[in-house]
Order: structure tokens, then C-alpha cells, then sequence
């Protein structure tokens, strides 16, 4: 009996309304491992052979929810969201705090596989053995807060009463989409408890191409068993401590590098990039907390690090918005990205991401695209139905977002995304305005520059990237190394949250080993399973396809705006160079197995065990003519 997983996928075609299984050895698992490597296989092994064919938002396309060995017994509860992106054409491992990766499991399955296209609005709960796809038509155009309050409603009812027994059982875990998601805006996410979100890879767009507004699960077993109970426990317990020590991190989150990241790093994105260096205190976490957080701690089913805060603002303008703290993308991104650094506007702007179901960083970086673009006359208040996106002006940034979730005027050509947005509006204007988008293979990047060098992110980091502008899954040097995209596909494939797996790499390893019995070390991680992982995610995203594809000889390369020199703050005229980047790309390329235009090696795919992506390496050289 296998250690740490159940072997068993749910299997739901929404478009035949039919129920199976699939059944996962377990020499795959130890291949692949989970969550973002088996999402990978899956993919590879449905679609691979028609790749290219596949519309990201058509019915071919399939989700995968995925668990990973660790979930459920590691701290830090999350679960990976999978498919053919529509913002890259390629793969992301998008993660999601939410408690539905337990649920999962203690119901008797590692994940779910959606297919198809439902014919109207549907949602699924699977509660055990019993899996329904239900009628969502009413829940159809609802918003994050009025869709929980009503759908968890009558799921959680159905659910209480199946259980039949004196008193109520935990509330069941649950993902859906908003408006944004419905209306198929490339970078919609998919949400959970509100304000989590699996942001990058826009598969909240995927759930609203199949007609899917939410999964509900709820599951009353045990967990699979542990290979050695004895050393796990042991092994939690110090893990635990350990994570308990870090007291800034716990009572502030992410969102304290909303100033320290622009004054002492000089790396946050401001106006769309045009800068990245700022010293208003404004911004300070301390703001947030004195005038907008009403919950310190919060966090998932066994996170010791609670991270999240919540904030709500309960007078002014902006009474009623609620939202988590906000982290400091999202700070970044929906606020000094925007020219605003008053706390209570950003809680309002980041209120408003969730409630439509969109990705934060995206959302912040395509509305920082358009008011430079504004700023510059290239655009007008006519492209925009009377909007006028001034710096700092949080109103006409909030009627921006709803233009672009319902795709009104221009918003409709923003909704593609930052890389299909800026290519159509070149087009339109008659002018390149490309060297304005910050993203990396049509996404967004994180909030976190490159230029001082003094963030973690380098001139390499999202250049050679798998998942592009995404800056939990940066490249680094060395390549073979238990950092950089290696460390980040363990974290996505184990499931684990990155805030808690921060302990090394050889402890991971050790509790890897004490969960599920497998042979697994730093070194077996780095040169087979993760780099196995990494060059099939890489196939896919050169195949691309079908509207855009990626030649690696151009577009692995940071945006145009990463080659300005900084033009303000203590590093002003501090920047990168096209020959350091190709240095290091070269560099690169060598360690982890591409040849000199960025392929995968036939010999590493032999190596690594997947001889059938062979093909798939002369579809991609034929396309690229090399």
C-alpha cells in the first residue's frame, strides 16, 4: 500500500456529465512525484501530441487540481491548479492556500481532472464517495462575497445532512471563479476563502470556458498512512518550532516589504516601472495594521506561520472593503505600481481584485501598462469610455478594473492580457508599444525588479523561467541546484506552501522519505525528478500555441523596461545589460540541458527517462527552423 498518496484521481467530464477514475501507479508518483510534476505528466501524456492544437479556453483544454505527497502532513495547506495557460500557451503550477488539498485526500483521492464544457453553469461536490455536478445557473454572475455566503450555503447544507449525525462536521474546502473568471479574462484566477488566489496562469478563465463557477469537497476519512510515524512526528515537532521562531515574518507577513522593498532595495515596481525606489512611510505594513487590519493572525488548516491578515474598512468612502492584509504583491502591484501608497485605497483596489476573481499582480501590472500609456498620449479617455487613469487616482483605477472583468471599450482588448493587449494596441495605434509591457512569455512579472540586484531576483530570474513572469519560480545559478526552479517545482509538486519550506533542502528531503518510503535525496531531486519536471514543462511552453508561440532565442529576456538604469534613489543609474543576460542565459543553458537556442537536448531527454518527448523537440526545432 503506497505511503503519502492514494493512486486515485477523480475523472469528470463535464460535457458527457460523466464520472471515472484515474489510477496513478506508484512508480509515476515516484517519477513525477505530484501536484506540479504529475500535472506535467498528465498534461503531457492527454495532449502532448496535439499541443499546439489545443485552445487554452476551448473545450479541449483540461484542469487538474493536484495534491502532492506532503500535502496534508507538511505545514502550510495548499493545492496546485493546472492546464494549457492562456496567458503563456504553456504550462503554470499555480498554487492555492486552501484547505480543499486536505479534503481531498481524507475523501480518497489525490486530485480531480476536468474535461469538456458543460452546456450551462455547473458546480461539483464531492463529499467522499458521492461526486454530483449540480446546476450553478443562479450562482452564475455572483461575486466572490455573495457566491460563499450562498453556494457554501446550500453545498455545506447537502453535506451536513448526508453526514446524518449530531452536530455539524468542518466546513467542506472550496474554489471558484467571479465575473472575471465567467467573462474569460486571460488572467482571471481562481479563489478560495475570498482572498487566496491561484493567480498566474489565468485558469480562472479555463473554469469559465467549461461553464465551472465551483468545487466543493469535503472528505471525512483518514489521511493515507506515514512510512515511519515515529520519525515524522518527531521531524513536525522541530519543524514547527522552528517556524514559530520567525516572529516578524508571523506578525507581519509579506506585506512589511511594501516599503522596505522601495527604500532599501530599490525594487518595487512604481508607475508601471518607470521606477523602482521610494521612501514614503505611508506605505509602512505599521499603516496597514494601525488603521486597516481587524484580524493579526490567520492562516490555513495547520499553518504555523499565519502569514495573512485580514483588513476591512469600516468608514469613508471605502466602508466595506475587506480583504487579506495585503501581501506585498498586491501592495506593489495595486498600489506604488499605481501611484498610491495610502493604505485604505489599496485595501479598496485589492477588495475589489477578489471580489471579481482576478490576479492581483496581473490586474496592478496591465493597469500600470495603461496609465503610462495614458500618460504619454497614446491612449485617450475616448479608448477608455471617459476614464482618465492618472497616477494615483484609486476611482478611475476601480472603473478601469470593472471595464476590464465585463469587457467594456477598451477593456475588452485588455482582458487578453498584457502581452495580447499591447500587440493588438500597437496595431490600432500605429506605434510599438511593447517596450511598455513588463512580462515575461505573457506573464506579468512578480513585483520584485532586477535592476539594483539587491532583491532575491537576478538578471536571469525570469528570462529562462518555465512559468515566465512569475516570481515564486525563478531561474538561478547553478542550474542543477536545490534552488532557484528546482526548489520552487519541489514546493509546487510536494504541495507545500514556500513560507514553510524555507528549513533546507535536506531536511525536506528527510521528511520526504519519512511520509512516503521512497529513496528520494538532495541529489536524486536535482539531477533527476525536478530537472524532469523542468524540461517537460519547458517542451510544452516552446510548443505553444495555437495564436502565439515563443522563440526562446528572443523572448527568453527580461522586458525592455529592466534595461533602463534606475532614475531615482540611493542605486539611481544602476541596471542590467543584454551581455550580462546573455552570459548567464549561456551559463545556464549548459547546466540544466538546453542547447544554445534554449531546447531541451535529445541526450538529457534520454537521460532523464522521457525519450518520448523526442518528437516533440523536432516539432518545436522545425517551427523555430533550426
Amino acid at each position: 500500500m503506497p505511503c503519502g498518496f492514494i493512486g486515485k484521481i477523480v475523472d469528470i467530464d463535464l460535457s458527457r456529465e460523466k464520472i471515472s477514475f484515474m489510477h496513478i501507479d506508484e512508480d509515476i508518483m515516484q517519477k513525477w512525484f505530484g501536484g506540479r510534476g504529475l500535472g506535467v505528466y498528465i498534461l503531457w501524456r492527454e495532449l502532448g501530441h496535439i499541443w499546439e492544437e489545443i485552445d487554452p479556453l476551448g473545450e479541449e483544454n483540461i484542469l487538474l487540481l493536484l495534491t502532492g505527497p506532503l500535502t496534508g502532513y507538511y505545514p502550510g495547506m495548499k493545492i496546485v491548479i493546472m492546464g494549457k495557460s492562456p496567458e503563456s500557451n504553456g504550462v503554470v503550477g499555480s498554487a492555492i492556500s486552501t484547505e480543499i488539498g486536505i479534503e481531498l485526500k481524507a475523501a480518497g483521492y489525490d486530485g480531480i481532472i476536468i474535461r469538456g464544457k458543460a452546456e450551462k453553469p455547473k458546480y461539483i461536490v464531492i463529499h467522499d464517495e458521492t461526486i454530483e455536478i449540480l446546476d450553478a445557473t443562479k450562482f452564475w454572475g455572483m461575486a466572490g462575497k455573495d457566491l460563499l455566503i450562498n453556494l457554501m450555503k446550500e453545498a455545506y447544507d447537502k453535506i451536513i445532512k448526508a453526514e446524518n449525525r449530531k452536530g455539524k462536521p468542518k466546513e467542506p474546502g472550496i474554489i471558484y471563479i467571479g465575473p472575471a473568471g465567467e467573462q474569460k479574462v486571460r488572467f482571471a484566477a481562481v479563489m478560495s476563502k475570498w482572498t487566496h488566489a491561484a493567480g498566474y496562469g489565468g485558469y480562472g478563465a479555463v473554469m469559465g470556458s467549461k461553464n465551472l463557477k465551483a468545487i466543493v469537497v469535503k472528505g471525512t476519512g483518514p489521511l493515507p498512512k506515514i512510512y515511519d510515524l515515529q520519525k515524522y512526528k518527531e521531524m513536525l515537532r522541530e519543524i514547527y518550532k522552528k517556524i514559530f521562531e520567525n516572529v516578524t515574518f508571523r506578525s507581519w507577513g509579506t506585506g512589511a516589504g511594501a516599503f522596505r522593498v522601495g527604500a532599501v532595495t530599490s525594487s518595487e515596481p512604481i508607475k508601471n516601472w518607470q521606477e523602482e525606489w521610494h521612501n514614503n512611510w505611508e506605505i509602512s505594513v505599521a499603516n496597514f495594521e494601525a488603521r486597516c487590519w481587524i484580524k493579526r493572525f490567520w492562516g490555513d488548516y495547520g499553518c504555523p506561520v499565519t502569514c495573512m491578515k485580514i483588513s476591512y474598512i469600516g468608514h469613508g468612502k471605502y466602508k466595506g472593503a475587506l480583504t487579506d492584509a495585503p501581501d506585498y504583491e498586491l501592495a506593489a502591484y495595486l498600489g506604488t505600481n499605481l501611484g498610491i501608497f495610502e493604505p485604505e485605497k489599496i485595501v479598496y483596489l485589492s477588495w475589489l481584485v477578489d471580489e471579481y476573481g482576478l490576479d492581483g499582480i496581473n490586474t496592478g501590472n496591465i493597469l500600470g501598462f495603461v496609465a503610462e500609456l495614458y500618460e504619454r498620449g497614446i491612449i485617450s479617455e475616448n479608448d477608455l469610455g471617459g476614464i482618465r487613469p492618472i497616477w494615483g487616482d484609486v476611482d478611475a483605477f476601480a472603473e478601469l478594473i470593472k471595464m476590464i472583468v465585463y469587457r467594456k471599450n477598451l477593456g475588452n482588448i485588455l482582458a487578453e492580457g498584457i502581452y495580447r493587449a499591447s500587440k493588438i494596441i500597437s496595431k490600432i495605434k500605429n506605434q510599438d508599444v511593447m517596450r511598455y509591457a513588463v512580462h515575461v512569455k505573457g506573464i506579468g512579472v512578480g513585483a520584485h525588479g532586477v535592476r539594483s540586484k539587491l532583491d532575491y531576483t537576478g538578471p536571469l530570474s525570469y528570462t529562462v523561467s518555465v512559468q515566465g513572469g512569475d516570481h515564486t519560480s525563478v531561474a538561478a545559478l547553478p542550474a542543477v541546484s536545490p534552488t532557484g526552479e528546482l526548489k520552487a517545482i519541489f514546493d509546487d509538486s510536494a504541495v507545500i506552501c514556500m513560507f514553510t519550506s524555507w528549513l533546507g533542502f535536506d531536511t525536506l528531503m528527510e521528511f520526504t522519505r519519512a511520509i512516503t518510503g521512497w529513496n528520494i535525496d538532495t541529489e536524486k531531486w536535482t539531477r533527476k525528478i525536478g530537472l524532469r519536471i523542468l524540461h517537460m514543462q519547458r517542451i510544452l511552453l516552446l510548443l505553444g500555441g495555437p495564436d502565439e508561440y515563443w522563440d526562446p532565442r528572443m523572448d527568453d529576456d527580461n522586458p525592455p523596461r529592466f534595461y533602463e538604469p534606475l532614475p531615482t534613489g540611493p542605486y539611481m543609474g544602476k541596471k542590467i545589460t543584454k551581455e550580462e543576460v546573455e552570459k548567464l542565459k549561456k551559463q545556464y543553458y549548459e547546466e540544466v540541458g538546453y542547447d544554445q537556442n534554449g531546447v531541451p537536448k535529445e541526450e538529457y531527454l534520454r537521460k532523464l527517462g522521457i525519450e518520448d518527448a523526442i518528437g516533440a523537440l523536432k516539432r518545436i526545432k522545425s517551427r523555430l527552423g533550426i
